[in-house]
């Protein structure tokens, strides 16, 4: 306020569930008035009325004509001036947006108070377990010539050109006009001109972004010209609200059938100027070995927050975990892409995600708040360098320039989620450097996997 009064001496706080923290304000009639009475000189300075020059219109006009935008404006500043002094005064770590049922129909008056209640979700607060002298396992891995020859093949795949059918088999694409809709909602989820499903192999697939477990029946063969709808249920983990348990109806107008004819090795090798199939070779089999240290280090990362997650306790935000869907989708898509793996893969891979259970959800939101607590401790920080150098590493893992990555990762608003993962590997590495790593070998490997998989 312009009187230097803080609107953080007027709030009460007190514990509201689980992270949430209640902000009850009481705010005294002078800091209204004095609120209300800037805003009605900050207008009248701006707007001339006929008659009146700029700034000399009587405050009875202006309030006539402008009093009650004027007060909400007024409203707005209060409230949100109050929200801000308070979380700064008393050190608030905010995690989620402020929520109040009171705010739309709070009015002010001039020589009264303004009361009003907001909620906010914090950090919760736990104790971390050791993060020195874990015990953790290295598995070796090999890059097999099997490994080699099937990478070549999915990259025959990948370069092939597309072919035209009039009726589609097994495997080919169908392109059509692909429309979702969700039960109780007027507007559809997706309305997509050019939309491209597969016709399964197996009993289920991938369309629209979520699995169908019959997708092969209900979507058949069809031809361009002809039409299917599929019913579906919508997977408890989508990151569209809407679509959450909804019963789903998918419509598909098909316009094309294409059938991927597998480019030849030789030609691949001769457009990337390698001079046979086997300098070819020679190059995937080091692209896979670079694969393979980085999947070292995630072996390592894994156990490492499996430990921290066994070793914490501690209550989620509600309101937050209810939106954990969509962010915890994009961290596996994150972690995907710096895995190197192939983008159809990673589509399949988020598919089945969100048919995931909310346990996992909320496993993913805990680790969220554990590593930056760990983050914390350690002094963990993140460079723009180190950003960049995650960027260039995407994009060579991905076979795109790092321009186009990044300006790919800027349009899907993902740069703040490379930073969070650089975060967070770095926090996880840090751990490491203070264990006893010991290595293994895949079938012991192997076994420690399963067995995780048990306890979970």
């Amino acid at each position: 306020m312009s009187d230097g009064a803080s609107l953080a001496d007027h709030v009460t706080i007190s514990d509201a569930g689980p992270s949430l923290k209640k902000l009850s304000f009481d705010i005294p009639a002078d800091a209204v008035d004095t609120q209300v009475r800037e805003s009605f000189d900050a207008i009248a300075d701006q707007v001339a009325l006929p008659g009146f020059r700029a700034g000399r219109a009587p405050r009875g006009l202006i309030e006539k004509k402008f009093g009650s935008n004027v007060r909400d404006e007024a409203r707005q500043k209060i409230v949100s001036e109050a929200y801000r002094e308070a979380v700064e005064k008393h050190e608030l770590r905010v995690v989620g947006d402020p929520v109040s049922e009171q705010l739309a129909g709070l009015e002010v008056e001039e020589g009264k108070g303004l009361a009003f209640d907001i909620e906010v979700e914090v950090l919760p607060e736990f104790e971390l377990p050791a993060t020195e002298g874990l015990e953790i396992k290295k598995p070796t891995m090999s890059v097999a010539d099997e490994m080699v020859d099937a990478e070549l093949d999915k990259i025959c795949l990948n370069e092939g050109e597309l072919e035209e059918r009039e009726a589609p088999e097994a495997g080919d694409y169908i392109s059509g006009h692909g429309v979702m809709r969700a039960s109780g909602h007027d507007e559809p989820v997706h309305d997509i001109e050019g939309a491209v499903v597969q016709a399964p192999e197996t009993d289920s697939g991938m369309i629209l972004g979520v699995m169908v477990s019959d997708l092969k029946k209900q979507l058949g063969l069809p031809k361009p010209g002809e039409s299917v709808t599929i019913s579906a249920k919508g997977p408890d983990q989508h990151e569209v609200e809407a679509v959450r348990g909804a019963d789903l109806e998918i419509t598909w107008e098909v316009t094309r059938v294409d059938r991927v004819v597998r480019a030849e090795a030789s030609a691949i090798a001769e457009r990337g100027g390698f001079e046979d199939v086997d300098a070819l070779k020679h190059r995937i089999r080091q692209q896979l070995e670079q694969r393979v240290v980085v999947e070292q280090q995630m072996a390592m990362r894994s156990q490492v927050a499996r430990h921290l997650q066994e070793g914490t306790d501690f209550e989620l935000p509600e309101r937050l975990t209810a939106r954990q869907a969509g962010r915890s989708l994009e961290r596996q898509r994150m972690e995907l892409m710096y895995r190197g793996v192939d983008a159809n893969e990673i589509e399949e891979k988020l598919a089945e995600l969100r048919t995931a259970s909310d346990s996992s959800a909320r496993r993913e939101l805990k680790q969220f708040f554990v590593l930056a607590k760990v983050a914390e401790k350690l002094d963990v920080r993140v460079t723009e360098a180190e950003v960049n150098q995650r960027v260039y590493q995407l994009a060579a893992q991905n076979g795109v320039r790092p321009e186009q990555m990044r300006d790919h990762l800027m349009k899907n608003n993902q740069i703040n989620q490379i930073a969070q993962q650089v975060l967070e590997h770095k926090a996880l590495d840090a751990v490491i450097a203070k264990s006893t790593v010991e290595e293994v070998d895949e079938d012991a490997w192997k076994k420690l996997v399963e067995g995780w998989s048990k306890d979970d």
